[in-house]
């Protein structure tokens, strides 16, 4: 979840005139770059192999 503090400085990062889908982007991407971190820190992972396999079954 994102917070006023990092909503603030993302939006300080952006040039002085952008466009909402920019933003929007942006902020997406932050919150599942968070997700994934946070995921990754309680164990909510897969192995290389797992993974391996489960790219395989797309393919089938």
């Amino acid at each position: 979840m994102l917070t006023k503090k990092s909503l603030k400085e993302q939006i300080d990062k952006f040039p002085d005139q952008f466009s909402i889908e920019d933003l929007i982007e942006q902020l997406i991407l932050i919150e599942k770059i968070e997700t994934g971190n946070k995921q990754s820190e309680n164990g909510e992972v897969i192995s290389e192999t797992e993974l391996d396999n489960e790219i395989k079954k797309w393919f089938e």
